[in-house]
């Protein structure tokens, strides 16, 4: 589940427990404290040390929302799948995907791609919801006895969540509302008509003054359009919650989702509906570094494969398992996984595809998440920590940090984190890189 930096602002903001943070500076990820008195990754020292060191190629595969794979900074590092002839509609290398170029896409059918999906949670309430219904509870069998437990839990959970959006809902709806009547009255919303702006009640006054505070960090502009995403995607995810979307994916994807060992489905439509995610990640590993455009990436020689599996909404653990088998089939050395879910119904299909890439000797990166909790106390999918109890080692487990010049508060405050489940924490705040259309933007996350 992808949590948008403007929404995470405003809703922080809302409840004041945002703290201010320092303008960030470009590209500061690439820098190093030592010599710029910055807490980035030093990459840019490193890559000068190497300099004269003859690198391999490495195949970094990329499971997320998709990738724009024309972008200007990031088609020169797209990997090629070279034993595949483009557009030919056969599948030529035998690996059981039809014009796999550069990935694939779960997500996707002959013509509709997946944009919005139901959080897990909801799923798993719909499905377990259904499954009862038509039994009597008060006559189970032993098996049944404890899925009716796991039941009343997953509904308690779901309806508490439901409350949840509802509320973000109307925070969101407050500031659109807010927004509108700014416009109404002084023809434009911008910091200087927020000033100006007369406040109607002791509630817009209120309002207001966290509007400033909002817009410290966030242009007028860009707040205006990132409330109506975020405005859309809550909506969107609370009303697909309301109801089961596996005859939607049957519709548009053609798979059925209860068959969880089902591969082969999907499409080459590798960017999808809303690629911001997958090609900001994307330009931040590898964007092109001798092309005087945008922004440096941080590896170099190093090629993107795209593995679209992450909609709006959670994904799916068939669909995450999938990507993993094909990117270390397809040669990856190292997968980056920049999504996650607290609720998973088949952990042992993505457990068995971590032990896959562990064997083949492929190198998994996940992001910590964005919710600001404790990974040692609260588990988030998926997970280095596999159902036999075993610790997968090909793992690496990252939180954000931040360019604070004085170490204090280097930690993002999104950040999750955790003494034995993160491992370290690496830039996250105010990152500029690649996003669709042949454009750049910041956004921050784990």
């Amino acid at each position: 589940m992808k949590i948008k930096n403007i929404l995470l602002v405003v809703l922080l903001v809302f409840t004041y427990s945002f703290v201010l943070a320092q303008k960030q500076e470009l590209n500061w990820y690439l820098k190093s404290y030592s010599k710029d008195k910055i807490f980035g990754t030093s990459s840019t020292n490193a890559l000068e040390l190497l300099k004269d060191k003859k690198s391999n190629q490495v195949i970094v595969a990329v499971i997320d929302s998709g990738v724009e794979t024309d972008h200007e900074d990031l088609k020169d590092v797209i990997w090629v799948n070279e034993d595949e002839i483009p557009n030919n509609n056969i599948d030529d290398d035998e690996n059981g995907y039809i014009d796999d170029v550069h990935g694939w896409s779960f997500l996707g059918g002959k013509t509709e791609d997946i944009n919005y999906e139901s959080y897990e949670l909801a799923r798993m309430y719909h499905n377990l919801n259904s499954y009862f219904y038509v039994r009597d509870t008060n006559n189970l069998s032993e098996e049944d006895a404890l899925k009716y437990k796991e039941y009343l839990f997953i509904e308690k959970e779901y309806y508490k969540e439901s409350k949840q959006m509802e509320a973000q809902i109307k925070q969101i709806q407050v500031i659109s509302e807010y927004i509108e009547r700014v416009k109404s009255a002084k023809g434009v919303f911008t910091k200087k008509t927020n000033k100006k702006y007369n406040p109607t009640d002791k509630n817009d006054a209120s309002i207001k003054k966290r509007m400033k505070l909002i817009l410290l960090f966030v242009k007028p502009s860009e707040l205006e359009s990132q409330v109506s995403l975020a405005s859309k995607q809550l909506i969107n995810s609370y009303e697909l919650n309301k109801s089961s979307t596996d005859s939607i994916r049957k519709v548009i994807v053609g798979d059925c989702p209860s068959k969880a060992k089902e591969k082969y489905y999907g499409c080459n439509r590798y960017e999808g509906p809303d690629a911001m995610h997958g090609t900001h990640v994307s330009g931040i590993i590898a964007a092109s570094k001798n092309n005087q455009l945008g922004i440096e990436g941080v590896a170099d020689n190093v090629r993107i494969m795209v593995l679209r599996a992450v909609p709006n909404g959670d994904e799916r653990d068939k669909d995450i398992a999938n990507s993993i088998r094909y990117a270390v089939d397809n040669g990856a050395s190292i997968i980056n996984m920049s999504f996650g879910k607290y609720f998973t119904p088949n952990k042992e299909l993505v457990d068995d595809a971590i032990r896959y890439a562990a064997k083949n000797d492929v190198l998994l990166i996940h992001a910590a998440g964005n919710e600001s909790k404790n990974k040692d106390i609260e588990t988030s999918y998926p997970t280095r920590i596999l159902n036999d109890g075993s610790i997968a080692k090909n793992w690496i487990e990252v939180g954000a940090s931040s360019n604070s010049r004085k170490g204090k508060k280097i930690i993002a405050e999104f950040s999750n984190y955790g003494l034995t489940t993160v491992d370290f924490f690496a830039p996250g705040v105010d990152i500029y890189s690649t996003i669709p259309d042949n454009k750049y933007e910041d956004a921050s996350g784990t």
